[in-house]
This record gives C-alpha cells, structure tokens and sequence, in this order.
C-alpha cells in the first residue's frame, strides 16, 4: 500500500517538475522525484539500483542542472 502512495509522489513531483515556471523549484521537485523512484527501487529489492539512482540522478544530474541555471542567471544580469 505504501509503495502505491511512493508512486503517486513520484508522479506529482515530476508533474510539478515539469510544470513550474520558476528552474529553482523544477531542479528541486526533480531532485524529489529522483529520491521518491530510488526508494521504490530499494522495495523493489534492488539496493545497489536504488544507491546508483541517489547518486546519478538524485546528486550529480541535479548539481549539473543547479549549476547551469546559476550560470545562465548570471549571463543574463552583466
């Protein structure tokens, strides 16, 4: 029962990623939902799948993402 309600988080944090007008919070819903899908593949019974998806995607695609918007923001103001 609790990994149906995993799913549905996962699918209003990628909804809500792809809808928001601000990057901030789309970096941040995504970051959620990368979270919510490596809790759901730890249920699944896969560990290292699960510790991969926080690392990848939870981590080092969020922080590439972060790190884009900061650097497209500050062309924009000089």
């Amino acid at each position: 029962m609790w990994d149906i309600a995993i799913i549905f988080l996962a699918i209003l944090t990628a909804i809500f990623a792809v809808e928001s007008k601000d990057l901030v919070k789309s970096i941040i819903a995504f970051c959620i939902m990368s979270v919510f899908v490596a809790v759901l593949y730890y249920a699944m019974g896969a560990p290292y799948v699960s510790v991969f998806q926080l690392l990848v995607y939870a981590g080092a695609v969020t922080v590439l993402f972060a790190v884009t918007v900061h650097t497209i923001r500050r062309r924009r103001t000089a």
